[in-house]
């Protein structure tokens, strides 16, 4: 499968020295089909939409007739996509031919049914084999006997196997998108990323001055395409056909995402990646009609004018709902204090903020605080404090010397004056704080990542990018793998975005996923508290 690109020579080679080449899909396989009563060399061939002649020349001696019930060679994916095509139901279609009982045939949906709840399901088939169900779901014989022990006596026609369980962790508040891969379902896919190779002489750049003496090219974009790279590996790896058009948006200028726009036919995709830039990301989807997925956050995301934009990003309002959200569920009683710093933006949004914990909190004291002479005193704190009640303290400003103030505080009152500090987004300021002060006062955050570094989906992932890329994945690339993975993975169960997005929240390597609002605008965000340890614990 070949890339697109903008750079025809420069783009290509830049590609291909950081492994960016797209791999071509597993060639082609065969199986042998039974021939039905009243079927010819003609109907078949029609069927699995080949030539006549190209059947023929699999099986040379059918030329003089097919008899029923002999069998014959034909392309496995060609009659796959048949039955597929014949009945809309996939699992009808794997059913013996020989049953007739439709009480049969009923309670075998429904047992289907009933399994794909929780697995991803697949009915045997004449011919399978353990080395051919591998090779389909990427599985091991020793993992499916584990799901599957009647496996002991080998595969049988008919049989419903369980590959694999869903591994979309549970999402609190709502439904979870349960993944799966349509049987015989491709994608294809337009990567829009400014590379800018243009500006390099990749001709004859050697790989190691990239990661070493050329550390400009370590950016947002390779990481985030190395990232998206193992997620289109990993979906393949489970049967799903993907078709990747990389494009280099080149520099932040009109004129490069016109020319893809003009000499491109981005409508022939099922989904747009990309690009990077807002103004870019508006042009495209106001000139496409497939879905464009915006991958990074913008200010000016919220004023995006196509309904077909999805931005993966949370809005930061949806952090501030978030965090009310939350302290509305658990603070029951004590003292809030809300510090803002003295800019007028800031002070209408903490003012804003007081007004609705006010109306939202039933039993507390809601208190605001703002420097004076750009000093907020210890005292001010423990005017209010109270021993024995909840003193929960929510920095709502980004200022050094706010959030110095604050935390310094708060850690020299006495023991008996427990105080909590929350924020409603962990700005870069609060990294200049040692962490083990950040876990005195139990700092709890919203956040639109959250990392376990001990799930299984964290250890396989970085495994994975780590044999390929021989490095950890840097937060970009962990991005890219999650927003590519989720969006081809409800594309892959057959209905278009909207309608996945109505079917429930899902959770990936560091990132939640969560449309409900069925606008196209993530809202998945986690309430984060540091533990006295320095590690992190996610609360919601």
């Amino acid at each position: 499968m070949g890339i697109e690109h903008m750079k025809h020579v420069k783009i290509f080679i830049f590609l291909c020295i950081l492994t960016f080449a797209v791999s071509c899909g597993q060639q082609g396989r065969y199986i042998q089909y039974k021939v039905q009563k009243g079927e010819t060399i003609s109907s078949i061939a029609r069927n699995l939409n080949m030539k006549n002649q190209d059947l023929i020349r699999l099986n040379p001696d059918v030329e003089s007739g097919l008899k029923a019930d002999s069998y014959i060679v034909v392309p496995e994916k060609k009659l796959i996509t048949y039955n597929a095509n014949k009945v809309k139901e996939p699992s009808v279609d794997l059913i013996e031919e020989s049953s007739t009982n439709t009480d049969e045939i009923d309670e075998k949906l429904k047992r289907i049914n009933e399994l794909r709840e929780k697995f991803e399901v697949y009915e045997v088939k004449k011919g399978d084999t353990f080395y051919n169900l591998q090779k389909l779901f990427n599985v091991t014989r020793g993992q499916l006997l584990i799901l599957n022990p009647e496996l002991i006596d080998g595969l049988k026609v008919g049989q419903l196997l369980k590959i694999r369980e869903h591994d979309v962790k549970v999402v609190s508040n709502g439904k979870t998108f349960q993944d799966y891969i349509r049987p015989n379902t491709a994608l294809k896919v337009a990567l829009l990323l400014p590379f800018r190779a243009d500006q390099y002489n990749i001709d004859t750049i050697d790989v190691k001055d990239v990661f070493i003496k050329n550390a400009s090219l370590v950016n947002i974009t390779t990481d985030f395409y190395l990232g998206a790279e193992i997620a289109i590996d990993s979906l393949r790896g489970r049967g799903l056909q993907i078709e990747l058009n990389v494009f280099d948006t080149g520099t932040r200028s009109a004129n490069e995402i016109r020319s893809i726009v003009a000499s491109k036919n981005l409508n022939r995709n099922d989904v747009v990646i990309g690009p990077m830039y807002s103004e870019e990301a508006q042009a495209v989807a106001d000139n496409v009609t497939i879905p464009v997925i915006f991958p990074v956050y913008s200010d000016n995301q919220s004023g995006f004018s196509s309904s077909n934009i999805i931005t993966t990003v949370p809005d930061k309002s949806i952090f501030r709902e978030e965090l009310v959200r939350y302290i509305k569920d658990n603070f029951d009683r004590g003292n809030i204090i809300i510090v803002s710093d003295e800019k007028a933006a800031s002070l209408a949004l903490s003012r804003t903020l007081k007004s609705t914990l006010e109306h939202s909190v039933a039993a507390g004291n809601v208190h605001l605080i703002t420097p004076v002479n750009g000093y907020i005193a210890k005292q001010r704190f423990s005017q209010i404090l109270r021993p024995n009640t909840k003193n929960w303290i929510i920095i709502d400003s980004d200022s050094n010397l706010v959030i110095a103030d604050v935390i310094n505080s708060l850690i020299s009152l006495p023991k008996e004056t427990v105080a909590k500090v929350f924020t409603t987004d962990k700005s870069s300021a609060f990294d200049k704080v040692d962490n083990r002060k950040l876990a005195n006062v139990g700092f709890t955050y919203v956040s639109d990542v959250f990392v376990d570094e001990d799930s299984v989906e964290t250890r396989a992932f970085n495994s994975q990018y780590y044999k390929k890329n021989n490095t950890l994945p840097s937060f970009y690339a962990t991005k890219g793998f999650d927003i590519t993975y989720d969006i081809l993975m409800r594309l892959a169960s057959g209905n278009d975005l909207k309608t996945t997005f109505k079917e429930g929240a899902s959770s990936r390597v560091e990132t939640k996923f969560d449309y409900r609002n069925n606008n196209g605008e993530n809202q998945g965000v986690f309430i984060v508290q540091y533990n006295e340890d320095l590690t992190l614990s996610k609360l919601k």
